[in-house]
């Protein structure tokens, strides 16, 4: 059988060799591995292919955690040593920043690191009935599959909530809706965990006993969403609450609802803010803007720093709940919000919106180049841009650095989601002098 030299991952986590001028993406196989291979599909310039066995292994694979790893979709990289998890991201983000923007960073940053395990505090499971496995299935895909992984527990939840993965499963069995609830959202907070439950049919009366016996039983509030996000509401007065995160070096408590936005990583969502802080330097007397501010996560910590800052963001709701964030922190004077589509604004998405010292960047993962096409020549000296997407990030820095004289001057990753390829980055442009 034919063997390949592992030379690096690609985004998604495979091994990437080379042979007959076409690259070999293989699953399963890491960097400095000499491995066999399986081929399932050729194409002109590549070909993807299953891992068969590894003839010299990497003196960085270790053995994955959880039972279900290499079935369920949700985690792609726990054979690998989570340290090596981070180099290999800092490799793709350095690689994209290169050869998608033709820029370096004058200074790589320390990676942000955090738990590894049980740090997830927001997930989408799906659910299906099916017969055939016994009842309902509640969790995340098969690896490159619409079915929903046979799974009882998982590690990078927190073990509270992993071990509700198997009492969901019987619940959702007994429900007379079970082939009419296809998703359960779980949002966990420092007081409080909440489950919402995506239903498309009403509730009969047994159903909604055996939901608060399940909710009381288990210390959760439970949620019901008939339609959109914003259907979502609590399945009886005592189960409405006030989820939050606490930002404790700056003094805030931050609130969101069950549905909202929020970073799944607690821990390192923490150290990210205070590197952000440190990063953008905001001070008193200053004004600041905060892009797709969210709910308020960075915008209150600048404001705590004594800058003005506003934070701009397209969603009315979570511009509504950033201005009581504000509010119940005590920062209303320091801290406004305004609602923007910063994507289908007509014309100049800053209009009306003044000079500002300093800029944050927060966007989703399609980036935020149009924005940055607005910035006028007299644009803040400098802007701090966290993204979730090494290669949309790559994409506006060329803008910035090609086109409105900004340097790159440093760069790192952000392990938010450990054991997943998935790549937080943040990225800190100066004006050029």
């Amino acid at each position: 059988m034919q063997t390949l030299f592992i030379e690096s991952l690609d985004q998604e986590g495979r091994g990437v060799a080379r042979r007959d001028g076409k690259a070999v993406f293989v699953e399963g196989a890491l960097p400095g591995e000499t491995v066999t291979y399986s081929v399932y599909r050729k194409k002109s310039s590549y070909e993807l292919a299953t891992l068969g066995s590894v003839v010299k292994e990497s003196a960085s694979r270790v053995a994955p955690r959880c039972r279900h790893f290499g079935n369920c979709g949700g985690c792609s990289l726990q054979h690998l040593d989570v340290r090596a998890q981070v180099a290999v991201k800092q490799r793709v983000l350095e690689d994209s920043l290169w050869h998608i923007g033709r820029v370096r960073p004058e200074q790589m940053l320390p990676p942000i690191y955090g738990p590894s395990w049980g740090y997830r505090h927001r997930a989408r499971f799906t659910v299906r009935h099916v017969p055939k496995k016994g009842g309902a299935l509640v969790g995340f895909h098969e690896k490159k599959s619409s079915y929903v992984a046979d799974m009882d527990s998982c590690e990078v939840m927190p073990p509270r909530m992993s071990a509700l993965i198997r009492p969901l499963r019987d619940l959702v069995s007994a429900l007379s809706i079970r082939s009419r609830l296809p998703q359960i959202e779980v949002a966990l907070g420092a007081e409080a965990d909440v489950l919402v439950l995506r239903v498309l049919e009403p509730l009969l009366p047994p159903d909604v006993q055996a939901l608060r016996e399940f909710a009381n039983r288990h210390g959760v509030r439970l949620y019901l969403q008939p339609g959109g996000p914003d259907s979502a509401s609590p399945m009886s007065e005592a189960d409405g609450t006030d989820l939050y995160y606490a930002l404790p070096e700056f003094d805030l408590r931050i609130y969101f609802a069950p549905t909202d936005f929020t970073q799944v990583n607690h821990a390192v969502n923490g150290v990210l803010v205070r590197r952000t802080l440190t990063l953008l330097d905001p001070r008193p007397g200053e004004r600041v803007a905060d892009f797709f501010c969210g709910v308020g996560n960075f915008t209150l910590a600048i404001a705590r720093r004594g800058a003005a800052v506003v934070g701009v963001e397209g969603s009315a709701e979570l511009v509504r709940r950033a201005t009581r964030n504000a509010e119940a922190n005590g920062l209303a004077a320091a801290a406004s919000f305004i609602e923007r589509d910063l994507y289908r604004a007509a014309g100049d998405p800053l209009a009306g919106l003044g000079r500002f010292d300093r800029m944050l960047l927060d966007p989703p993962r399609d980036g935020a180049i149009e924005l940055l096409k607005s910035l006028p020549e007299e644009g803040p000296q400098r802007l701090v841009y966290v993204s979730c997407s090494p290669g949309t990030l790559a994409r506006d820095a060329a803008a910035l650095t090609q086109t409105k004289g900004y340097r790159l001057s440093a760069a790192g990753v952000v392990n938010m989601f450990p054991h997943t390829s998935h790549i937080e980055s943040i990225a800190v442009f100066d004006k050029e002098n």
